[in-house]
């Protein structure tokens, strides 16, 4: 069976880690790398640190609007799936690269199949929601994390092509944490002990294209009474630094450091009392990793660590966020998102596809 898969940013490096793996011992897969995610260090990172193979094809595309880069991606998808002739293609996650691998594919009647399907937020603004609801009506096959995502396609009349798999970032959480934990060297790199600092993310375009809610996160991250470490998105970057903001967080004392690979990450992650951010991913691997998680947004498509605890959901609102950094949670931490081994579900899922 040959297998297109398409990635393009952080998330999909660090999934395709669990699953390129047990593909490539049963199955022949291609790696098409969109270059929606157009930091060259960080991509090269996650391939370096987490044995992801190299990608066969990079696209190079990156930047414009969603609409822009969408078009584009298809334009290029379209005559490479013709020369390709996959007989499936995987699609990851909530991205452009996602939709428009999902699109392509359906386009020219190749079954696609999406990996983290029936994840909803229920907030249409968001293009992850829309990019989410679109890929699953386009796909064959829908590869859940969890129960609740089974359910969210059921409701959506998409339970016939839903299949329980579990989470692949369980997978990479639990083979990446044991040397994370022992890794000390992010934490010095930054300057805090451990148990002593929050870790910070920021990079989702209704916090940082606005430049109100811009301002608004500045404030909130600079208000947190303990050390903030801000590993700084490229996209979040430039825009602090274009609306003026860059220099007062790194003078209110909020530790920024460079983009990180997710080994460094997850030792920071380990060693933090509590995480601020506003990317689902991270949300999801503070759960993991057992570590009090506050969203700066009104809604998440990860529901289950809001209900059992783990997560509190804050918006840009300051003072709900101080509030929330001091509240502990309950304790009781079920495997909601599988056993670890989402990997090789995934696979066996996918082997009917080759008729």
């Amino acid at each position: 069976m040959r297998v297109l898969t398409v990635i393009g940013n952080r998330p999909q490096f660090v999934k395709a880690a669990a699953v390129s793996g047990p593909l490539r011992e049963a199955h022949e897969e291609i790696l098409l790398h969109t270059g929606q995610h157009y930091d060259d260090e960080l991509s090269t990172i996650f391939v370096e640190e987490l044995g992801i193979p190299r990608p066969e094809i990079e696209l190079g595309i990156g930047g414009g609007s969603n609409t822009e880069q969408t078009g584009r991606m298809l334009e290029a998808l379209g005559p490479l799936l013709a020369s390709e002739a996959p007989d499936a293609v995987l699609v990851y996650g909530d991205t452009n690269s996602t939709l428009a691998g999902a699109l392509a594919g359906a386009q020219a009647q190749v079954p696609v199949a999406h990996v983290e399907a029936g994840m909803r937020s229920g907030d249409r603004t968001m293009p992850e929601e829309l990019n989410r609801i679109l890929t699953d009506h386009a796909s064959d096959l829908l590869l859940c994390p969890s129960q609740v995502a089974v359910e969210n396609l059921a409701i959506e009349g998409l339970g016939a092509r839903a299949e329980l798999v579990g989470d692949v970032m369980v997978d990479v959480a639990e083979l990446v944490r044991p040397r994370a934990a022992k890794d000390s060297g992010p934490l010095e790199q930054a300057g805090v002990e451990r148990g002593g600092y929050v870790l910070a993310t920021a990079h989702r375009a209704a916090n940082v294209d606005d430049p109100e809610r811009l301002a608004r996160l500045a404030e909130l991250l600079a208000a947190v009474p303990d050390p903030v470490v801000l590993p700084l998105h490229p996209r979040t970057r430039a825009r602090l630094e274009e609306a003026g903001l860059l220099a007062g967080l790194e003078e209110s004392g909020v530790k920024l450091l460079a983009p990180l690979g997710y080994p460094a990450f997850t030792a920071l992650l380990l060693g933090a009392k509590a995480v601020l951010t506003d990317s689902g991913g991270v949300q999801k691997e503070a759960y993991l990793a057992g570590i009090p998680c506050v969203t700066l947004r009104d809604t998440t498509e990860w529901v289950e660590t809001v209900d059992l605890g783990w997560n509190r959901l804050v918006d840009l609102d300051a003072g709900k966020a101080l509030e929330a950094l001091q509240e502990q949670p309950s304790g009781a931490r079920p495997a909601v998102y599988g056993d670890g081994r989402a990997g090789h579900h995934v696979v066996a899922a996918l082997s009917p596809l080759a008729g």
